[in-house]
């Protein structure tokens, strides 16, 4: 089972005002806050951001490392992550968008919009695609931290 859940560093500013915040497994994804709350809210959006990104140009996601102690766990929003989990699943697979198509009897245009982060998809969709590729959608409740 994959957790799409993402360990973050928090580093107090030099001048004391606020933090900013790194992810170890993303280089590029960096952010800040003028107090705890308000960076690991950006930072949800800023994982966001990256993932969206790597997604758009075809690049690779590494797997989140394991959460050390000082980290916080910074989860995917809920909206991109069905899209996270189908691009996964397709480059674990090695599936096109083409091949993934006419598996579903739709369009490759479809499948890339399914993929698309900025595209509303509906869940169903989404979750066919992934059926398809021998994966199936499991949601999990936590406290928070």
């Amino acid at each position: 089972m994959f957790t799409a859940s993402y360990p973050a560093e928090l580093h107090a500013e030099e001048n004391g005002k606020g933090f900013w915040v790194s992810f170890p497994d993303l280089g590029e994804a960096l952010t800040g806050g003028s107090s705890v709350a308000d960076a690991l809210e950006q930072a949800a959006d800023c994982l966001a951001e990256a993932i969206a990104g790597r997604i758009a140009r075809g690049d690779e996601i590494p797997k989140p490392s394991r959460l050390r102690k000082g980290q916080h766990a910074v989860g995917v929003p809920l909206y991109l992550a069905p899209k996270f989990a189908l691009y996964l699943a397709m480059r674990e697979s090695g599936m096109t968008q083409t091949r993934l198509g006419q598996m579903l009897g739709v369009s490759e245009t479809v499948v890339r919009r399914m993929l698309n982060p900025k595209h509303d998809t509906k869940p169903g969709k989404i979750q066919a695609a992934l059926a398809a590729l021998g994966k199936r959608v499991v949601v999990v409740f936590e406290d928070a931290a």
